[in-house]
């Protein structure tokens, strides 16, 4: 990572994807505390948000192979399946209409994700503490993020310099058939949507080296789609590709902003709900 790429003059800082995310938040990690937000709209994070508020404990898994039942076994846990498996057969996919569903009935799931998943492994491996955020619980997110940077401010007063604490947003992204990066809009739109009620929480504090320039993006990506949230998502090209294979309900459930007070934050490498 060459300081020039580090973002390091915004505390709030937006990388896409695993490979510059994992980068951004070593740099920063090295210079003082991380707190990591994954983002993933269609659908892990969405995914993660609705199972936390039915009560689940999420192990992300990064790996849609064997390895993942044995994973399962391993924690006494339910294994996600596929999408169009879980619809056929019933059960539980990263779809979050069928985890909703689910609510009540499953205690621990393994929620294998090549996009989340990943990008939350490898966040919390360089050093990050790591949350996973959506539009559901943007505002909860923030507000769980500006009681940390409180706390880190707090302990540096009474211990001296602790280091410059950073937040690295992560809008995870897809993949192209090549297993390429593909930049999802949905994703930058929840990453700016985050990024705003930081913004709006810290009020007063919100001063002109809070943002770095790729945050501000975001910020003025997200609200160029605020008042049109729904029809945003079915137009974008992961929300249409979703409801053409007849899971507009995943998208209709990305698209509800703010209904969770619930922060699912990777600790001994699963979510767990933080009111």
């Amino acid at each position: 990572m060459r300081e020039c790429w580090s973002q390091d003059e915004g505390t709030i800082r937006v990388e896409w994807g695993p490979v510059g995310a994992e980068s951004l938040v070593s740099y920063a990690a090295e210079r003082g505390p991380v707190v990591a937000v994954v983002v993933d709209v269609l659908s892990f994070t969405t995914a993660v948000s609705v199972a936390v508020d039915g009560g689940m404990t999420v192990w992300p898994y990064r790996w849609k192979d064997d390895s993942a039942a044995e994973f399962a076994r391993e924690h006494q846990a339910v294994l996600a399946q596929g999408r169009r498996a879980a619809a056929a057969e019933g059960g539980m996919s990263l779809s979050p209409k069928s985890i909703q569903d689910s609510a009540g009935s499953v205690e621990r799931l393994v929620l294998p994700s090549p996009n989340g998943s990943t990008v939350s492994a490898l966040l919390e491996g360089a050093g990050a503490v790591v949350a996973a955020g959506s539009l559901r619980n943007r505002s909860a997110v923030a507000a769980w993020i500006v009681k940390r940077l409180d706390a880190l401010a707090a302990q540096a007063g009474r211990e001296g310099r602790v280091g410059d604490p950073a937040v690295v947003i992560v809008p995870a992204g897809e993949r192209w058939p090549d297993g390429s990066l593909r930049p999802a809009v949905e994703d930058l739109w929840g990453a700016g949507a985050v990024v705003e009620a930081i913004v709006g929480t810290l009020e007063h504090r919100a001063g002109p080296m809070l943002l770095s320039a790729e945050a501000a993006v975001a910020l003025a990506a997200w609200s160029w789609v605020s008042d049109r949230v729904g029809p945003s998502l079915d137009a974008c090209g992961s929300g249409r590709e979703l409801i053409d294979l007849g899971f507009g309900d995943d998208v209709r459930i990305a698209a509800e902003v703010d209904v969770s007070e619930n922060v699912p934050v990777l600790a001994d490498g699963a979510f767990q709900a933080t009111p």
